[in-house]
């Protein structure tokens, strides 16, 4: 954020004044003397004014994001792919993917700079469940599904039971609702792969209590205090 922001957000004075105590050369940053307005900092710089360190609290963050296709969920690629980071504009705080969607899923992604938030939603042991859409080659009939929901073996280890249903047909393939609660790499795509029905296109659609509802692709929406609570629980 900007430092005079930082400076006011201390509580220390306004941010008028703080300005002013910039121009007057009465800021360090890092032990460096700033007298340039709008200099960037973050919660990783040392902030002096008249010698005596300021900090402010980070403000908690908790973002849900409809990720295309094409973007990763690292926070940076070796590739020099794009990254889902680049789609949040305008929030100050540097705010994290919590679990992954692999490049070609889209859907919802919830970012937060919350760390123990993320580690109770990614946990294996919290079984936070997890719902997608699959577009699927052919249509599975019974016996695959029900293989599926009693889980599958997947590189030698068995998934949990899954919850699976078919939506709808079109044509020759079919839309499936997927709900799962573990986080293997690509796992709902392994999945159909086992049943022997390739995944065409796929999107998460829910997370926990979080519903991706009409937010449009690309787009972002900061969660509700009441869903925020929901989540914690």
């Amino acid at each position: 954020m900007r430092l005079q922001k930082y400076i006011a957000r201390s509580g220390l004075t306004s941010r008028r004044k703080a300005e002013e105590l910039i121009l007057q050369g009465r800021v360090e940053v890092d032990g460096q003397v700033v007298k340039e307005l709008g200099t960037k900092v973050g919660m990783d710089n040392l902030v002096k004014v008249d010698g005596k360190i300021i900090r402010v609290e980070e403000v908690k963050r908790y973002i849900a994001l409809n990720k295309p296709r094409g973007y990763v969920t690292t926070l940076d690629d070796e590739f020099s792919r794009e990254i889902v980071v680049d789609l949040i504009k305008d929030v100050e705080e540097r705010v994290y993917p919590v679990g992954r969607l692999d490049l070609d899923t889209e859907g919802l992604l919830i970012l937060t700079n919350d760390g123990d938030l993320t580690f109770k939603l990614t946990h294996p042991s919290f079984e936070i469940e997890k719902t997608y859409i699959a577009l699927v080659n052919g249509i599975p009939n019974e016996n695959e599904l029900e293989s599926f929901r009693q889980g599958l073996l997947i590189e030698g280890k068995m998934t949990y039971p899954a919850k699976v249903k078919l939506l709808k047909t079109h044509g020759k393939n079919a839309e499936l609702e997927v709900k799962i609660h573990e986080g293997r790499n690509r796992q709902v795509r392994k999945m159909c792969d086992a049943i022997n029905h390739s995944v065409i296109s796929l999107k998460r659609v829910q997370f926990g209590p979080i519903k991706l509802g009409k937010l449009a692709l690309g787009e972002y929406r900061y969660l509700t205090k009441d869903e925020i609570e929901e989540l914690k629980r």
